[in-house]
């Protein structure tokens, strides 16, 4: 019998047989009579026991509905199957349940009984096979038919129960915390200004990571207030949510995520934002599982450090500079209630980039303010207090992060650490790391600016030739050697190459200092033997031939091919006299020239850089940042300080890096450096750098044009201030050299032009507030005024070569004195004592310094003596002479 009715048995005797079904309905052919129902046999009476019905042997008694035993069952079966009567004993067996039609022998078949058809359905029977509905049972009629009973939607509600349990299990076990993505780790590293001021980003993602603690409190209630109001106090997911959710985005009442701060930070740290239903199981179970091993405190800390909030800022640290320019820890508690409202729809509520969503935007800002309130973490009155604050443009998103200078600092600042074995490459590729730069920012925006309004900005786009205008300059604090401003080109985005520190383009004049310095250092005679510094006279004639070189005849010509004849050191270096130089080059020595050159900072590598006469004319590449380093070590009085350009390195759980400063070194003597300071301000004062008068404060410096004008120089400097310009012609199709012929409407550009103005403009507005301070310089005696007996020629005679003792031009040992107060004994101008070359005289002020030092004497005035390191002082450890003092 089917298992949902049950058919009740009554106890029936042994040997009784079961009674009889009625019969059922049967089919006749057409026409003919029904036949006569067969009488039924006589059912004998029941037995009864007492109270107690009688029961089968075999059965229990005094129970409704007794058990059969199995020896009674297969009784009843016998005689049921010789009887041919339907038995309701027993809903087990499958003979039981079948339905015997017969007429009434025993044995008969139901074939047997004439007009003999089985009940069907229709008729109101159970049919083949089926069983009817039995006294007691109510069949369902109706809709009734097709609704579920109690007993199925109970089992089914217990099922659906143990189903998800077992799922809640299995993906408990199965699914595990896996390793933060890619996406989720990358970090790019800022670059500082040396104030702490966010100078540049590089790498893909704009992201870095800090500590919870650097975010004020204000801007993580903001947050939960956004997006979370019961972190603290819920679990890792919240089912009811999720549900609310769900059933809001299928209405149209928007699209709603339900995720808890834990399930946002899951997705964004461990999985994706692809939107799967697998991504959602996972995040589930890595939700829950999270929750139990990291605290609230590091969970909020990692949902701000990977949160999305718009301008391709990740992360609390960059949105704050992104949209106001500050670090987090700067957030007022109104921008912390902007950013918080962003984490919903960035796009949508940057009302910089959207001014129509606005009134959105503001709303959503009110809300979270209202949620700060709510739960108490603001007050009303200082609710009332805040306005909606604005945010700035955007200007570091994607693509443009290395525009204008950042990308050329960036560069610059890469391969200082790697050149100094900071950081490697590879491990600055990791990313996360804060660089503080020596960069200030007035002074780069000074620099920019200077550019842009004397050169850029007078740029014709009719005019070909201007095209090819490229300019670098770069500022040094002479007292240290940090690098303050820099500037690479027009935008790294449009010309990669970092004009400031390329060493392609000859220096021209501007290398003519280091001549002059070497001279007055190592004690150099002109050929004829007339001590050499800043009055000695040298004939300026162009193209005349260099005296007393062994190598290649070499004869340069002044600019224009101009000659000017017999003139002074200081006249040669106002007009920037080539001849001139290259005979000084010569009669120094031209190795000492270049050990000089490397000692004041010039790097030993520079190409070009060779030791011949054409050295003096700047033949040599050196970069904007080298040249600059050398002429800080002049402004600082021959101290030389190795440029510096970082200060520190911080990554967060790493040991901060502080690079070492170099100590400095006095590369050459102070009156050396400082007598060449004096020359050099006679250039700007009167000579072919007057343009840098601009500056309006005391300076020094030498203009310099690269051959066949393809660069333009301008280096110079204050007490305070070593900065060094060139505008340089470069096709931007080819990267070929081009003279700058014609540039700017002008026949020829030179370094006292464009190179000096910008310089001037620079200088004024980076010492802007500074007190302009005179130059502290200490001469060698005669180098303040001419010597009178320097009035001949420059190349003398043979028979007047031995009449020149060197001393004729005030350059003798000791303090400086006056014509005609001399002491007795000593020589006067135009006589030569042969005694005082004597090497082993006691009297200091007679003897030659040369062999006071213990070096040979150069006798033919070559130049070619005995060389010094550049690592020691090109002068020697002590000043020969007591330097006076120039105010």
């Amino acid at each position: 019998m089917p298992p949902e009715a049950p058919a009740r048995h009554r106890a029936v005797e042994p040997d009784r047989p079961c009674h009889r079904s009625p019969s059922p309905r049967r089919h006749r052919p057409f026409g003919t009579k029904a036949p006569e129902p067969s009488p039924a046999p006589p059912r004998p009476p029941r037995v009864f026991s007492g109270s107690a019905r009688a029961a089968p042997s075999g059965t229990r008694a005094g129970s409704r509905g007794a058990r059969v035993s199995p020896q009674a069952r297969k009784r009843h079966t016998a005689q049921n199957r010789q009887s041919g009567v339907q038995c309701d004993m027993g809903d087990d067996e499958p003979q039981h349940r079948e339905r015997r039609e017969t007429t009434g022998a025993p044995g008969g078949s139901p074939g047997d009984a004439p007009g003999w058809a089985p009940r069907t359905a229709a008729d109101g029977g159970a049919g083949p096979g089926k069983r009817s509905a039995g006294p007691g049972r109510r069949t369902r009629t109706g809709r009734r038919r097709f609704l579920p009973s109690l007993r199925l939607v109970l089992g089914g509600f217990i099922g659906v129960i143990l189903l998800g349990v077992a799922g809640f299990l299995t993906g408990y076990l199965t699914v595990d915390i896996p390793d933060a993505n890619a996406n989720a780790t990358a970090e790019s590293n800022v670059y500082l200004y040396a104030d702490g001021g966010q100078l540049a980003r590089d790498g893909d993602v704009n992201r870095e990571n800090i500590p919870l603690g650097q975010v004020p409190e204000h801007v993580q209630h903001s947050v939960l207030a956004a997006e979370d109001r019961d972190f603290y106090e819920e679990s890792a997911v919240d089912p009811q949510a999720m549900v609310r959710a769900a059933w809001n985005t299928a209405t149209g009442k928007g699209r709603q995520s339900g995720s808890t701060i834990t399930q946002q930070y899951v997705k964004n740290y461990y999985l994706g934002q692809e939107q799967t239903v697998t991504r959602k199981f996972k995040e589930f179970f890595i939700s829950i599982k999270l929750d139990r091993e990291q605290s609230k405190q590091e969970i909020l800390q990692g949902y701000l450090n990977t949160s999305f909030f718009g301008r391709n800022a990740y992360g609390i640290q960059a949105a704050a500079q992104a949209y106001y320019g500050v670090d987090a820890a700067h957030l007022t508690t109104a921008q912390g209630a902007y950013l918080a409202s962003l984490l919903n729809a960035p796009s949508v509520y940057d009302v910089v980039a959207h001014p129509e969503n606005t009134r959105r935007a503001v709303a959503r800002w009110n809300y979270v303010l209202d949620g700060m309130v709510q739960q108490k973490w603001l007050s009303r009155t200082e609710r009332a207090g805040l306005s909606f604050p604005v945010p700035h443009r955007a200007k570091n998103t994607i693509g443009t992060g290395m525009a204008g200078q950042r990308g050329y600092i960036v560069r610059a600042v890469k391969e200082y650490l790697q050149s100094n074995d900071i950081i490697s490459e590879k491990e600055l590729a990791t990313g996360g790391h804060r660089i503080t730069t020596t960069l200030q920012r007035g002074k780069q925006n000074a620099l920019t600016e200077a550019v842009d309004e004397q050169l850029l900005s007078l740029r014709d786009s009719d005019r070909p030739e201007d095209r090819n205008v490229r300019a670098g300059g770069v500022a040094l604090d002479p007292a240290d050697g940090d690098v303050v401003a820099m500037y690479g080109g027009v935008d790294y985005t449009k010309q990669y190459v970092n004009n400031a520190t390329r060493r392609d383009y000859q220096v021209g004049s501007s290398f003519k200092p280091f001549v002059f310095t070497a001279a007055v250092e190592h004690r150099a005679r002109t050929q004829d033997g007339r001590r050499i510094g800043p009055h000695t006279k040298y004939d300026g004639t162009s193209s005349r031939t260099v005296q007393g070189w062994s190598g290649e005849r070499y004869a340069p010509e002044n600019e224009d091919k101009k000659s000017y004849g017999q003139l002074s050191v200081k006249q040669a270096t106002d007009k920037s006299v080539n001849a001139v130089y290259a005979q000084m080059a010569a009669d120094v020595g031209p190795q000492k020239v270049l050990d000089t050159a490397v000692a004041l900072g010039i790097p030993r590598t520079t190409p070009d850089l060779t030791a011949s006469p054409s050295l003096a004319l700047g033949t040599a590449t050196a970069s904007p940042l080298d040249l600059a380093q050398a002429y800080a070590t002049l402004a600082d009085h021959g101290e030389h300080h190795p440029y510096t350009l970082v200060t520190k390195v911080a990554k967060k759980g790493e040991k901060t890096r502080e690079p070492a400063r170099h100590k400095p070194r006095q590369a050459v003597s102070r009156a050396s450096a400082d007598t060449t300071t004096a020359v050099l301000r006679g250039v700007v004062e009167g000579g072919t750098g007057t343009a840098a008068q601009s500056a309006g404060r005391p300076a020094a410096g030498k203009t310099g044009t690269a051959e066949e004008d393809t660069a333009a120089w301008f280096a110079g400097y204050t007490p305070d201030l070593a900065t060094v310009i060139t505008v340089m012609g470069q096709n931007p199709a080819s990267g070929s050299h081009t003279p700058l012929y014609g540039a700017l409407g002008q026949a020829r550009i030179n370094g006292g032009g464009y190179p000096a103005a910008i310089w001037g403009q620079f200088t004024e507005a980076a010492l802007e507030g500074r007190p302009a301070r005179a130059f502290d310089l200490r001469l060698a005696p005669g180098a303040t005024k001419p010597d009178p007996s320097d009035s001949g020629s420059a190349s003398p005679s043979p028979s007047e070569e031995g009449e020149e003792n060197g001393r004729e031009d005030g350059y003798g040992d000791g303090e400086e004195q006056e014509e005609g107060t001399r002491e007795p004994g000593t020589e006067t101008p135009g006589t030569e004592d042969p005694g005082t070359d004597d090497p082993g005289t006691d009297d200091p002020g007679t003897a030659e310094p040369s062999q006071e030092y213990g070096e040979p004497r150069d006798e033919a005035g070559s130049g070619e003596s005995e060389q010094r390191s550049p690592e020691t002082p090109a002068g020697g450890s002590q000043p020969f002479w007591r330097p006076e003092r120039l105010r």
